[in-house]
């Protein structure tokens, strides 16, 4: 018998055991990441299961979230499901299909799209997810696979090994922090950042300050002289550190590099904490020229097409409020 189930039917053994066993698991659908949702105040999260005969084989965890004030919060409604669904390898037909209609039926009343970002290969289940209306887009991510600390800077690039030393000998410190003044300076890079270059929503301070005393976060802060000057902000799951947030000031002085740094930082803790692999957490559409990919492959990784899956509950709303939202970012130009 397939039932579908809410956040409070879903058992958290039942929950850790299929995080346990689907090859399509991430960080982004366990437990400790949804109940870090609840915690924040400017999304809301949703989840909803799947059983077959009692036992959990399809899971959904993501969030609610507008930006800006009122017009614009109107117009950027969406639910956004980070890492993919969570699925058991042996999912029947029946079950996904039950899942996806729940999720067209719940959350088309509250967003205008429904977007699933993928951080494995969900090609298994992508004749299924179309079938409900989940158009699949093409979307690269970059995983860098760990044997060890030495095999993970052999495989960074000549020019990426030599700006870890340049930057190191420049007297350039990048270190495990928890501390609030650390995580002011680092948020104060990225929101200029995501301003002037990305051009995109960035989550308010609330996420950043939260998110650091949390056991699945580790945030490696860059200094020179104890001032901030970049960091890289990861959080794991048992196999794999992903990257979420990273910056750099631009012009930190000569021979310094704080996101190269910062991001084989990262890549060392995993290699020598027994992680399986670096994730990256994206690289841009494939056939389109992205600055950030260019950086991000020279630290060995494999390119991958992972792709998204994007259900629009308001078609016609969905292409006005793109338009919507460009005039509002060119006024407040």
């Amino acid at each position: 018998m397939i039932q579908i189930l809410h956040a409070a039917d879903i058992n958290p053994d039942a929950w850790l055991a299929l995080c346990s066993r689907s090859s399509v698991s991430s960080f982004f659908q366990t437990k400790a990441c949804y109940d870090f949702y609840a915690e924040l105040n400017f999304l809301k999260p949703f989840l909803y299961g799947v059983s077959e005969d009692d036992k959990l084989t399809g899971l959904a965890c993501g969030y609610l979230i507008a930006d800006g004030g009122v017009m614009k919060r109107f117009f950027s409604r969406r639910a956004i499901i980070p890492g993919g669904l969570l699925l058991a390898d042996d999912i029947s037909k029946q079950a996904l299909t039950s899942l996806l209609k729940v999720l067209r039926k719940d959350l088309s009343a509250k967003a205008i799209y429904v977007e699933i970002r993928n951080y494995n290969d969900y090609t298994p289940f992508k004749d299924i997810l179309q079938q409900q209306g989940f158009d699949y887009l093409p979307h690269l991510n970059i995983q860098v696979p760990l044997t060890g600390v030495n095999n993970a800077f052999n495989q960074l690039s000549s020019t990426k090994q030599r700006q870890v030393r340049q930057t190191e000998k420049s007297g350039v410190v990048c270190s495990l922090s928890h501390k609030q003044d650390d995580v002011m300076g680092f948020y104060q890079i990225l929101k200029r950042l995501y301003k002037q270059k990305v051009k995109k929503p960035l989550f308010p301070l609330e996420f950043f300050l939260k998110v650091v005393k949390q056991d699945f976060t580790r945030f490696f802060v860059v200094k020179k002289n104890e001032l901030v000057i970049g960091g890289i902000l990861c959080v794991n799951n048992d196999k794999a550190l992903y990257e979420w947030f990273i910056c750099g000031n631009e012009n930190p002085g000569r021979n310094m590099y704080p996101s190269v740094l910062a991001t084989w930082k990262a890549i060392e803790y995993a290699a020598s904490n027994g992680y399986t692999y670096f994730d990256f957490m994206g690289a841009g559409k494939p056939g389109k020229r992205y600055g950030v990919r260019d950086f991000k492959t020279q630290f060995g990784g494999t390119i991958l097409e992972q792709g998204r899956f994007l259900y629009l509950c308001k078609p016609k709303l969905y292409s006005f409020s793109k338009n919507m939202l460009h005039i509002i970012q060119k006024i407040k130009r």
